[in-house]
């Protein structure tokens, strides 16, 4: 095909999606869906994107669509990625892939059937210091990875406090699923994506559930979230995500490592989203530290990767299948901490 029409479905975070499109030459962002109307003809006329639907399924049945990107709340992913695959279209679906791993097994036999494409937006691995990462880890600098920590604290950062975030039945769980899978795919897809074999997890929710009481707002998720994941190579990962702790940074993000002949560390700078990079060895009897710096090699945003993939008919990477075992290991966590032990993985 000579060009790739795609539309957009949700434009809070869907907006980013459409940029990322417009950088790749031979994609058009043809359509977008959004509730909000005033959202919709605000990020339309921003973009000059000509087509614009209050009625996602609408866009669907009246536009020639190849790829869909779909950035709605956690709820609506499986549904709306159901309905691109019937009307012929690839998929790109925002993280969480579902609002569980029964949902994503869904979404996964529905795309084998359609014979089209899916894709997770797990957009942490997209930066030019994770490729960077990845390169130096698959050249076997690390050797074996043993132990993993991947973390995403807040002091507080409760995301539109009252909102879809905070209701379950909207998004399924709090930081855990919104914050820590972006951390917990930047891990696994670091240590080559190891078969988990059992959880261990807890969840706290002090801090949102005082503030949702005091403001009348609706809130009942986790704010704080622990688990330890054991894989069937040997090897241990802990992860922690928060909205809301009582630490001195505002944000916080770091994930680590630890290999039988090197470590590896990837963390934020000065509470933002700027990140640094070093990895850690010993060579001749003496420690060695290795810090990345610019110019690193080149990466693209996960829609430049995704179209271009479909138009080259390489494989990609973010893989239904890969958000299929996140997901997989989130509702191990969740299952644990509700039941107070650990969980098998099967």
């Amino acid at each position: 095909m000579d060009t790739l029409r795609v539309g957009v479905i949700g434009l809070g975070m869907g907006r980013h999606h459409i940029a990322g499109y417009q950088a790749h030459p031979r994609v058009q962002v043809v359509a977008a869906a959004d509730l909000n109307e005033t959202l919709l003809n605000e990020i339309c006329d921003k973009y000059g994107v000509p087509k614009r639907y209050t009625d996602p399924e609408e866009m669907l049945k009246k536009e020639d669509l190849q790829l869909v990107s779909i950035a709605t709340p956690n709820k609506f992913h499986k549904p709306l990625t159901l309905a691109a695959f019937a009307a012929g279209c690839h998929v790109l679906c925002e993280k969480p892939m579902a609002m569980n791993a029964a949902e994503g097994r869904e979404m996964l036999a529905a795309a084998k059937k359609a014979g089209k494409r899916l894709m997770i937006n797990f957009s942490y691995r997209f930066s030019e210091q994770s490729t960077a990462l990845k390169q130096q880890v698959d050249s076997g600098i690390l050797g074996d990875v043993y132990f993993a920590r991947t973390v995403w604290h807040r002091r507080r950062g409760l995301p539109g406090f009252g909102g879809w975030f905070g209701q379950k039945a909207l998004s399924g769980g709090g930081p855990l699923i919104d914050l820590g899978v972006h951390r917990l795919d930047l891990a696994l897809w670091l240590m080559g994506y190891p078969k988990p074999v059992w959880v261990l997890g807890s969840t706290y929710n002090p801090i949102g559930s005082a503030l949702a009481e005091k403001q009348g707002k609706a809130f009942d998720v986790e704010d704080l979230a622990v688990g330890l994941v054991k894989f069937a190579n040997g090897a241990t990962l802990e992860l922690e995500a928060s909205w809301a702790t009582n630490m001195k940074e505002s944000e916080f993000m770091e994930t680590r490592l630890y290999g039988t002949k090197a470590g590896l560390v990837q963390r934020n700078l000065d509470e933002t989203y700027r990140f640094e990079a070093e990895i850690y060895l010993e060579q001749n009897g003496a420690h060695f530290d290795m810090k990345l710096h610019p110019p690193l090699p080149g990466a693209t945003s996960p829609y430049y990767h995704f179209a271009d993939a479909i138009l080259s008919g390489r494989p990609h990477i973010a893989t239904g299948e890969e958000g299929l075992l996140v997901m997989e290991i989130l509702d191990a966590l969740y299952r644990s901490a509700a039941e107070g032990g650990p969980v098998k993985i099967e």
